[in-house]
């Protein structure tokens, strides 16, 4: 892993693996005796953000006033182009970024930018071609090594359970390019099969490879977010009441569970929200029908409750929510709502449209606030995973996030 390769003996290079065994029980030992217990985990937390390419100049500000806060800063700005090269939709080496991205270097913060793709097809085409596939492992590690960044993050969405052996392949080949450099991966969290089916097939098929995840992955960020409707067992026990959560703590607790089974401990990152979507619904209690609008940060729905005099609560999700009914065509879309899917291949800054209209009794608006970001990060503890991952860094999420994280990231 990166972390072996970058250790040094106080005493020298050791010269085999006896002696680092001897090393090693004699700083358990030295624990011991100073009455800390010699785990790993509790003094390297890690806490990573993402900063969207769309709003580079609002997000870059908010965490340039919290550097401290982070032990890396993941631009969220490389997707794929047609012919496999890379796209800079952030434009990394103009300001603000390049600014930023001194006085993150300049606090110890880790630059790596993500690359995304969420093209099943292309993903598809690209991963199984030798010739492409390889030709983009050296163009992801040229991209890192001629700008200095300290590693890539691979976001690659929405793959075909055909894809897995290349995709392994691919990872593979990536982590042999990019010599000290970090490997991280973002991958979509797995709910177990007995909370997704019904009646759970003999022969399931995934698209990720987590054995190969966990061996040439430096850190696995698992998106355990946007839950919605992914744990039939938790949307049961929630029928009675308005349930299309962002990230309930419980399915997040199964995912990650499952996660560890196969994948490093030491290695795993919660992902965590900062965001909301707002639905209209229909359907009857018991029964109800979401049908998702749009994203949005959570001064749009202070906005709405004010305008509409309606009270935000908890929900069962430990989330915030509030449900209206709405009285007008033209809502408060501005700077705070996105589109449902953000992020589209060759895309500019994502925008909403600006007429609502009235074809339901109610709309429902759920997001993560505070409070809801502090459950993750005390259940990440409660895991002993490696720490958290927070998406996104905008200007947008609730400002409690601050006082959430301030002191957590070990450097």
């Amino acid at each position: 892993v990166r972390e072996r390769r970058k250790m040094k003996c106080p005493c020298g290079r050791l010269s085999s693996m006896r002696n680092m065994r001897r090393y090693a029980m004699l700083g358990v030992f030295l624990c011991i005796l100073a009455g800390v217990a010699p785990t790993a985990h509790a003094a390297t937390f890690e806490v990573s953000g993402w900063i969207p390419y769309w709003r580079s100049a609002a997000g870059t500000a908010d965490a340039l006033q919290h550097l401290d806060t982070f032990t890396e800063i993941n631009p969220f700005v490389y997707s794929l182009k047609s012919d496999g090269s890379l796209a800079d939709n952030g434009k990394l080496q103009e300001e603000p970024w390049v600014s930023f991205i001194a006085a993150a270097k300049a606090k110890k913060v880790r630059i790596i930018p993500t690359v995304m793709s969420s093209d099943k097809e292309f993903l598809s085409a690209t991963l199984k071609d030798t010739k492409k596939r390889i030709a983009l492992e050296d163009a992801i590690a040229a991209e890192v090594k001629a700008k200095g960044y300290d590693g890539i993050d691979i976001d690659f969405e929405n793959k075909g359970a055909s894809t897995k052996p290349y995709f392994a392949l691919f990872l593979k080949g990536l982590y042999q390019r990019m010599g000290n450099k970090w490997v991280m991966c973002t991958i979509e969290a797995r709910t177990p099969p007995e909370d997704v089916y019904a009646k759970v097939p003999k022969t399931l098929e995934y698209a990720n490879d987590f054995a190969a995840i966990n061996k040439y992955c430096d850190r696995v960020r698992f998106m355990t977010y946007d839950q919605r409707t992914a744990d039939l067992t938790l949307n049961k026990a929630n029928k009675s009441v308005l349930y299309t959560p962002i990230a309930d703590p419980k399915w997040v607790e199964k995912s990650i569970r499952l996660a560890m089974k196969q994948i490093k401990t030491s290695k795993i990152q919660i992902g965590i929200a900062t965001y909301g979507y707002e639905y209209r619904v229909g359907g009857a209690v018991g029964d109800y029908e979401y049908s998702i609008l749009w994203s949005f940060n959570p001064k749009y729905a202070t906005q709405i409750a004010s305008l509409y005099g309606v009270y935000p609560a908890r929900n069962s999700a430990g989330e915030m929510g509030v449900s209206y009914v709405p009285t007008s065509t033209q809502m408060l879309i501005g700077s705070d709502v996105f589109a449902a899917d953000p992020v589209a291949e060759d895309s500019g800054i994502p925008t909403a449209s600006a007429t609502n209209t009235l074809q339901t009794a109610f709309r429902y608006m759920v997001w993560s606030d505070a409070q809801a970001i502090q459950d993750k990060v005390t259940l990440a503890k409660k895991l002993g995973v490696r720490g958290v991952s927070i998406f996104k860094i905008d200007g947008g999420e609730d400002p409690g996030l601050w006082s959430v994280l301030e002191g957590l990231a070990k450097r």
